[in-house]
């Protein structure tokens, strides 16, 4: 059954029971926030052959990975979701159950964060497009700001890094990675099928920091580590000096790859949807022994480059920019 066999409302009837019946439809849905807190909003926008593709996720794994970027987004900013809204372009020959096993993807996503679709739009189009605005709350002095890092700082990421850039690679180049197991296979193509947001760490961090009080400058390394270190140096007005054998790989990738190509990909490679935190180092610490896989892998500092050091002094210091990753717009033609 294709899209436009059942028309507009046919869709959005099945859609519907997606979404709260006791939220969804009214012209806008009405949503609390909690005394005192701010409400924060992201948009992400995807766009079928740019941000998916048939080729590499299922419309379920579609709709995860746009959900997971936008819970992402609120966790960089230390916030809780309370729903998002989702806008919706379909060329009229999609099928129907593309578009629920889309939507179902998204829905596993939210569940287990008990945030709910509150609304959106559908719409015809000539590629499929898919605009997600979610909504959160923070209480304004917890709120996780790209420009409060300050020298001296402690660097944390969550997670490791490269894992999504290797699993694309291996969903584009099936015949690739031939030494890894099938369950190193699977874990890196998950890693970009079904990232997870780091609201775990968003929970955890506002625990230590009611009990030590601190500042956190942060964002998430969706376009990749290097990308959210000099995003959080330009936005601080600072530098930062990043240890290359700290940053953390997955344990398969150098049985793979070169170790010069693990850590490209995991500087750039990008859509890891870790979280990147700049932290006084007493806070750091706490966060590191609390949370699996959390890693200091360098310091703020108060030059105004940002520096990939070796302390083995195997490979010489590589002065990081944004130009070595994605960037929409970068090559026209």
């Amino acid at each position: 059954m294709r899209v436009y066999e059942i028309g507009e409302q046919g869709l959005l009837k099945r859609l519907q029971s997606f979404c709260p019946v006791d939220i969804i439809g009214d012209d806008a849905a009405l949503l609390s926030v909690s005394e005192g807190y701010s409400l924060v909003v992201t948009t992400d926008t995807l766009v079928d052959g740019v941000h998916f593709s048939d080729r590499t996720t299922s419309p379920a794994d579609a709709g995860w990975r746009a959900a997971a970027a936008n819970l992402s987004d609120l966790a960089a900013m230390g916030a809780e979701p309370l729903g998002l809204t989702i806008g919706l372009g379909l060329p009229g020959d999609v099928e129907v159950c593309w578009v629920e096993q889309f939507y179902q993807g998204i829905t596993d996503c939210l569940q287990p964060f008990a945030t709910p679709i509150v609304g959106g739009d559908i719409c015809r189009s000539p590629i499929i497009t898919v605009s997600i605005t979610a909504l959160g709350q923070v209480l304004p002095d917890q709120a996780i700001r790209r420009s409060h890092a300050q020298p001296g700082d402690a660097i944390v990421v969550t997670g490791v890094h490269g894992a999504s850039r290797a699993g694309l690679e291996l969903l584009l180049h099936p015949e690739q990675g031939q030494g890894l197991s099938v369950e190193d296979r699977a874990t890196v193509i998950r890693a970009h099928q079904r990232p997870q947001p780091r609201l775990d760490a968003v929970f955890l961090l506002r625990k230590i920091l009611e009990q030590a009080a601190g500042r956190v400058a942060g964002m998430d390394s969706s376009d990749g580590l290097a990308d959210a270190v000099l995003q959080l140096c330009r936005a601080s007005r600072v530098g930062a000096q990043l240890e290359r054998n700290l940053i953390p790989l997955p344990s398969c990738l150098t049985a793979w790859v070169s170790e010069a190509q693990a850590i490209d990909w995991a500087l750039y490679g990008g859509e890891d949807f870790e979280l990147v935190l700049c932290l006084p180092r007493f806070i750091a610490q706490k966060l590191v022994e609390q949370l699996h896989e959390a890693v200091m892998v360098g310091t703020i500092t108060a030059d105004s480059v940002v520096v990939l050091k070796d302390s083995s002094g195997l490979h010489p210091d590589e002065i990081l920019s944004l130009d070595k990753g994605f960037q929409h717009f970068g090559q026209i033609g």
